[in-house]
């Protein structure tokens, strides 16, 4: 019911087509964890890529809005860089880190790219 934004079809979507699969594990209770969270439905993150001593992060704007989205990430990170799309820093790319995390600011269907440079 209501728009597509309303009825979450955005995160049905990727639920068909990437569903989770349960791997069977010791009877140790373990915690919940999730690297990354981001504050708006709105925003998608498609892809964390590992480098060495660094990840850099897709995400992308998929609701047709001007929207302001919270990154937040359990990863030791020590510097926040904007990336093209071949994912080379761009030139004052330099992201805040922020005690909420880095504060990202997309417009329609925008996507960012962002190198996290993580502490060892």
């Amino acid at each position: 019911a209501g728009s597509f934004q309303e009825a979450g079809v955005i995160q049905q979507a990727y639920n068909l087509n990437f569903p989770l699969h349960a791997v069977p594990a010791s009877r140790a209770q373990c915690p919940a964890w999730s690297a990354f969270s981001v504050s708006s439905p709105a925003i998608v993150l498609e892809t964390a890529e590992d480098r060495p001593e660094a990840v850099v992060v897709r995400l992308y704007e998929a609701h047709g809005s001007t929207v302001t989205a919270w990154l937040q990430t359990s990863l030791p990170v020590k510097e926040a860089v904007l990336c093209d799309l071949l994912e080379r820093p761009a030139a004052q790319g330099r992201l805040p880190l922020e005690q909420r995390g880095l504060r990202l600011s997309f417009t329609p269907f925008h996507v960012l790219s962002v190198l996290l440079v993580l502490s060892r």
